[in-house]
């Protein structure tokens, strides 16, 4: 009987450890399947850009996610060498709700709106100590606050240097130039044929009609007169 009961824990103790197991794969795959479709912040393709100094740039910003919002906190700061400065801060109540924003530099402007999913900012009027990286960041209460953040980096410069494109233009002029000549060849060279098969059309209608007067005027009548006188 003992050797029955140690065998029937043993199995007991395997098909627990395997129930086990199962749920702690199942957990996994649907912490996976939350993770997958969680709170993304985006700074878009293009992560960073030059301005010149003294203009004003936007800063961009979008959220998305799959579960939806509610409380949606978020933040820009700038990295000032380590040093985070905020620059504004705000909270979405919901779906559709335009999010209430407070502002904590006297630069930066919120221009985003919620119909678009955009948290964007502008910054006027930037100096060369505004460049640098600038952090977008989210946080989403109806994923247990889970967050997320991009970057965007601010490059300042004194101009924008003009791309030089003399050399192109003067090659596209050289090709146009070329091709249009090449065209004017070929059109003048069909009207050329065209003339001239037109007049050797003309030359030969001139020759037959020619001949057909020499034989109904002269031709006829000359062969008439050599016939010679008949006989009596």
């Amino acid at each position: 009987m003992a050797s029955v009961d140690s065998t029937g824990s043993s199995v007991s103790g395997r098909l627990r450890l395997g129930d086990i197991l199962y749920s702690a794969v199942a957990v996994v795959l649907l912490l996976g399947s939350w993770s997958a479709n969680g709170l993304e912040i985006s700074t878009g393709k293009v992560t960073s850009m030059k301005a010149m100094n003294g203009s004003t740039v936007l800063l961009p910003c979008t959220y998305n996610s799959c579960i939806g919002i509610r409380n949606l906190y978020f933040n820009w700061h700038y990295n000032d060498n380590g040093t985070m400065i905020k620059l504004c801060e705000g909270v979405i109540p919901a779906e559709g709700a335009e999010p209430r924003v407070s502002v904590t530099h006297d630069r930066v402007e919120f221009v985003g709106s919620t119909k678009t999913q955009n948290i964007s900012i502008l910054l006027w009027n930037i100096t060369f100590e505004d460049e640098g990286h600038y952090i977008c960041f989210g946080r989403n209460q109806k994923e247990k606050n889970r967050n997320h953040s991009a970057i965007f980096t601010l490059y300042v410069v004194d101009q924008i240097k003009e791309i030089d494109n003399t050399l192109t233009v003067i090659i596209v002029s050289v090709l146009g130039g070329v091709i249009g000549a090449v065209i004017l060849i070929m059109v003048i060279k069909a009207l050329v044929v065209h003339f001239l098969l037109k007049d050797n059309e003309k030359n030969k209608e001139c020759l037959v009609s020619s001949g057909n007067d020499n034989t109904e005027n002269g031709l006829s009548g000359a062969k008439a007169d050599n016939k010679g006188t008949p006989k009596a």
